[in-house]
């Protein structure tokens, strides 16, 4: 069993937030519907862990989840309306 060790000392706040929090955030406004975010999220990494390109710039070293929350943030990856309601 692993454990995540994290800086006592370290007080998130609104100017320093981990940037995942960020893209969250960000994407939320875009995909406000959680568990909707959340699979498109999941089938952008699974797109982009088989090869396909990032849509955006991205610097080296950015997780995969990462990029897809800046991407649906953007507006580069959009649900459409009749399949955000299947899911």
């Amino acid at each position: 069993m692993s454990r995540i060790f994290r800086n006592p000392l370290f007080q998130p706040t609104a100017d320093n937030l981990p940037m995942k929090a960020q893209y969250i955030d960000e994407s939320s406004k875009m995909i406000p519907e959680t568990q909707v975010l959340i699979n498109r999220v999941s089938r952008r990494v699974r797109q982009l862990n088989a090869g396909s390109r990032p849509l955006i710039d991205v610097d080296p070293g950015t997780g995969l989840a990462d990029i897809a929350l800046q991407e649906i943030a953007q507006g580069k990856v959009i649900v459409a309306p009749e399949l955000a309601e299947a899911i």
